[in-house]
């Protein structure tokens, strides 16, 4: 259960082991790596979250996604938004994580005729959409461990008995 809760939002997994601090530090850190990547992955004009999307089609492949999913909760909407457009629906949020529009829709009776193209994305954001994708990725790579961390538990320490050396009265009774 803690390594769920730990893949689904950062230091969950933490918080509920009672281990406070951890989840802190966890949440902060990585909520704060995958934030600012969902940033610097869009402008006022493109809308936010450009970098961190899923697209699993002929003509591109989203590999990528598969480090972001690693923070959770945090990157459904991406999943979402793909099936949205996928099924010809218009996407939320301005296209928040939505994937790009292909070239190839030309229709004009798709509502999301007006989402950018992947070009368009990286002709607008340059260099900021490559260091998006990256922060977000390390983000969930980052998590990956902290799940690995909620699973195994919180360490304790067992004092060690110490043996006490046998009497040399018992020795020779028993000899």
């Amino acid at each position: 259960m803690a390594a769920f809760l730990a893949w689904l939002i950062p230091g969950l997994g933490h918080l509920y082991q009672g281990r406070i601090a951890k989840a802190v530090l966890f949440f902060v850190c990585i909520m704060g790596i995958y934030a600012y990547g969902v940033y610097l992955g869009g402008n006022s004009e493109l809308g936010y979250g450009r970098a961190v999307y899923f697209a699993f089609r002929d003509d591109e492949w989203r590999l990528n996604y598969g480090f972001q999913i690693g923070v959770g909760l945090p990157s459904l909407p991406a999943l979402v938004q793909a099936m949205r457009m996928g099924n010809n629906k218009a996407v939320f949020f301005n296209g928040f994580m939505a994937p790009p529009r292909p070239l190839n829709m030309l229709d004009e009776n798709n509502p999301n005729i007006h989402q950018p193209t992947l070009d368009k994305i990286l002709r607008d954001l340059n260099r900021y959409f490559e260091l998006a994708t990256f922060y977000t990725m390390v983000a969930g790579l980052l998590n990956v461990l902290v799940i690995y961390d909620a699973l195994s538990g919180p360490v304790v320490s067992i004092p060690v008995k110490k043996e006490e050396p046998p009497d040399k009265s018992e020795k020779t009774e028993k000899s």
